[in-house]
C-alpha cells in the first residue's frame, strides 16, 4: 500500500466555499500542474492525463460536507483514493491537505511514488492560491 500526504494549506475560502469549489471536478482544472496534457470533466468525475502516464479517470467515493471528500479511481487497473480534508479555521478561512493511497505492486510504487508526491503537492499549493 501506498500512502502520501501533502502539506496542509490555508484557503482563503469559508470550509463550506472549498467544498462547493472542489465538488464541481471543472474547478480542478485550476489546480492540475503543468505536467497535465489532458483534463476533461463532468459532473460524475473527470479524467487527466500526465506526461508519460496513463489517462486516469476519478470519481467520488464518499464525501460528508464540508469535511472531505474522497475520490476513488474510476479503473480497476490502477485501485487507489485521493481524498480532500478541508477543516475551518475562521469564517472566511480553511485548512485543506490532500491524502492519496493505493494499492500498487512494488514495481508501480517506485515508478509513480516520487510524481504523485510532487502531484499532490502542487495540488495544495493552487488549492491555497484560489
Amino acid at each position: 500500500m501506498l500512502h502520501l500526504e501533502s502539506k496542509k494549506v490555508t484557503a482563503n475560502k469559508s470550509a463550506e466555499a472549498l467544498y462547493d469549489q472542489l465538488r464541481d471536478f471543472k474547478n480542478f482544472s485550476q489546480l492540475m500542474p503543468d505536467s497535465v496534457q489532458k483534463f476533461e470533466a463532468d459532473d460524475q468525475s473527470f479524467m487527466f492525463q500526465m506526461k508519460g502516464l496513463p489517462e486516469v479517470r476519478v470519481m467520488v467515493d464518499e464525501e460528508k460536507r464540508p469535511e472531505f471528500i474522497r475520490l476513488r479511481s474510476a479503473s480497476s487497473k490502477l485501485n487507489f483514493t485521493m481524498t480532500c480534508f478541508i477543516s475551518e479555521l475562521t469564517e472566511n478561512t480553511s485548512e485543506a491537505y490532500f491524502e492519496f493511497d493505493g494499492d500498487f505492486n512494488m514495481m508501480m510504487r517506485m515508478m509513480v511514488e516520487k510524481p504523485l508526491k510532487n502531484f499532490l503537492e502542487n495540488l495544495a499549493d493552487k488549492l491555497s492560491e484560489i
